[in-house]
């Protein structure tokens, strides 16, 4: 895919115009993946590390924001499009914020939380490396950031296994769906320089694996600060 400066800008455009069919497909569970594995998958990585205070990035419609709400925890919920944060405060549990995040880094928040959770909420680049940066300032002392992503190996397909904007498709969605977003492609030592070039120490990698496939299905990264 041809590198665009603007690549970070058509994510955010491509999700101000799918917001809806999104929250019915949530609503109706309709990604496989997620039923069998990867949502299970996310809420037991944030309850294992035991906090009290979780920062839900990008969190959409707001299903882990309530799920971790219905596990005791005091969950604040940002997204940049505010049909999806309008429709996850009508949800119920749960603090919900328009926010992006350029203006997270710039300490929009001003809390400091046990958690960070992006669950497959990070797929642009200069806003990813730049919140990327600003972590260390929403964790606390003990605070740990947990990502979820496609799994590279899987979703690198028969392309060069390299760092790159990607093109992508609503493939097996419905077609209320317009206008796929580009994604940054991380190999998976990409990610985990995220965390190392940030004041992070990786602390655990979790492999979510297709119970009928035997495959992959995404990676998690769990990381607390350095020192």
């Amino acid at each position: 895919m041809t590198i665009d400066s603007d690549n970070d800008g058509k994510i955010i455009e491509s999700w101000f115009k799918n917001a809806a069919p999104w929250i019915v497909a949530i609503a109706e569970r309709q990604i496989e993946s997620r039923n069998l594995i990867t949502d299970r998958s996310i809420v037991d990585a944030v309850v294992s590390r035991g906090g009290k205070t979780v920062l839900d990035l990008g969190c959409g419609e707001g299903w882990l924001t309530r799920a971790l709400v219905d596990r005791g925890m005091n969950v604040v919920g940002t997204d940049t499009i505010p049909a999806l944060i309008d429709r996850a405060s009508t949800m119920g549990a749960g603090e919900f914020e328009v926010a992006t995040y350029a203006e997270i880094a710039a300490g929009k928040l001003a809390k400091k939380f046990d958690v960070v959770v992006a669950n497959f909420s990070l797929i642009g680049k200069e806003s990813v490396e730049g919140l990327c940066r600003s972590m260390p300032s929403l964790l606390t002392d003990r605070g740990t950031f947990i990502v979820q992503t496609l799994h590279p190996t899987i979703a690198n397909g028969d392309l060069p296994y390299i760092d790159g904007w990607r093109a992508s498709s609503w493939d097996g969605f419905s077609d209320e769906f317009t206008d796929p977003a580009p994604w940054y492609f991380r190999t998976l030592a990409t990610w985990i320089e995220l965390y190392t070039a940030n004041g992070l120490s990786l602390i655990e990698i979790c492999e979510p694996i297709h119970p009928q496939t035997g495959q992959p299905v995404s990676v998690i990264l769990i990381g607390g600060l350095s020192g």
